[in-house]
């Protein structure tokens, strides 16, 4: 159904560019992360992690952990924005990620070395519907308007995590 919904704002974008000739560029994200990440029902799992980690509790990792997720860099994403709306486009969809892959369980082993914790993932059942690739193809709005994420994985998790470090506040 998510997946369904943004299609849908997507559909009623082009309506009004049609309609109005309003000037349309959409962004889809792929996943986003970063400082000022929130607590949350849908807290992303860099931030579940890192919550888990500095509790000196090993990562929760639903399904066996070989499922991918595409993770651009907050800075990425807000250049991605700024570029896009400086452009001279009238209508366009671009995809805005990395191009690259990461496992879940990859991702967990990264975010342990970072936090200096040795601690072997638990694995819980695979929530439904969830997806088991993701990587954005980001061929279209490289070419489109120069953009390319200047941030690597691991550099953006040193920095998310000192950022966690200050703000973070244990609850429960």
């Amino acid at each position: 159904l998510y997946g369904y919904s943004k299609l849908a704002g997507e559909g009623l974008a082009r309506l009004y560019h049609e309609a109005y000739g309003l000037d349309v560029v959409i962004l889809r994200y792929f996943n986003v992360y970063g400082p000022r990440m929130r607590r949350g029902p849908y807290s992303g799992v860099i931030y579940r992690f890192m919550e888990r980690l500095s509790k000196g509790l090993p990562p929760e990792i639903h399904g066996d952990g070989r499922q991918t997720r595409d993770f651009v860099y907050v800075k990425d994403v807000a250049r991605a924005n700024l570029m896009a709306l400086e452009s001279d486009l009238s209508y366009e969809v671009f995809n805005v990620g990395t191009g690259r892959e990461v496992t879940i369980l990859g991702l967990s082993k990264i975010l342990s070395r970072i936090f200096e914790k040795e601690l072997e993932p638990v694995f819980k059942p695979p929530r439904p519907g969830d997806i088991r690739r993701s990587r954005a193809d980001i061929t279209k709005i490289a070419r489109a308007l120069g953009w390319r994420p200047e941030t690597g994985l691991e550099e953006g998790l040193e920095e998310t995590a000192r950022w966690f470090r200050r703000a973070y506040k244990p609850t429960g």
